[in-house]
């Protein structure tokens, strides 16, 4: 049976208790280019969608889920976004929220569990993800996870008043 426990962390839901922690992520200008956010958000609004975050991912098309490590320290976010039960596929983003966390397999483990979950409980045929030309990080980590790079979205997002591509990585189940 799977789990969604990994050696070194855990993916769990959220809880009414991560409102500051989504507070400071969803308002974090340097994450916003992921995000496509444009505007800071309230702890009122942020509340209100934890109220709501029990929701089925087959009603409300998503779903975020924490990453945690086995001590309990919140170390970040994992989503399932878009999701089409029609024709079995999500996109998947992930982050992990303190620099001095990232590089230490956190966000490899998380991906994995996410891919397990995906294809064990949600049936999916495949996973897509949209990654920025310069966020070499996330490249690295969705290819060591069989992801390939399967387009380029020229000139797709503006930041900064720059132009940047996107790429456009899909994982392909095997069933």
């Amino acid at each position: 049976m799977l789990t969604l426990k990994g050696e070194h962390i855990y993916l769990r839901a959220l809880e009414p208790e991560d409102l500051d922690f989504i507070y400071t992520i969803e308002n974090d200008e340097q994450v916003w280019e992921m995000s496509s956010t444009q505007t800071p958000y309230s702890r009122f609004l942020i509340k209100q969608y934890l109220e709501n975050a029990h929701k089925d991912i087959y009603e409300v098309k998503q779903l975020r889920l924490v990453i945690c490590s086995i001590d309990h320290a919140v170390l970040g976010l994992i989503d399932l976004f878009d999701f089409n039960p029609t024709h079995n596929r999500a996109g998947v983003g992930i982050l992990i929220a303190e620099k001095e966390n990232r590089g230490k397999g956190y966000g490899k483990e998380a991906l994995q569990l996410m891919i397990d979950y995906g294809a064990t409980h949600l049936r999916l045929h495949q996973l897509y993800a949209n990654i920025s030309e310069d966020n070499l990080s996330s490249v690295k980590l969705f290819e060591s996870q069989g992801f390939t790079k399967i387009g380029v979205k020229k000139e797709w997002n503006l930041v900064n008043n720059i132009y940047k591509d996107e790429f456009l990585y899909q994982l392909v189940y095997v069933h």
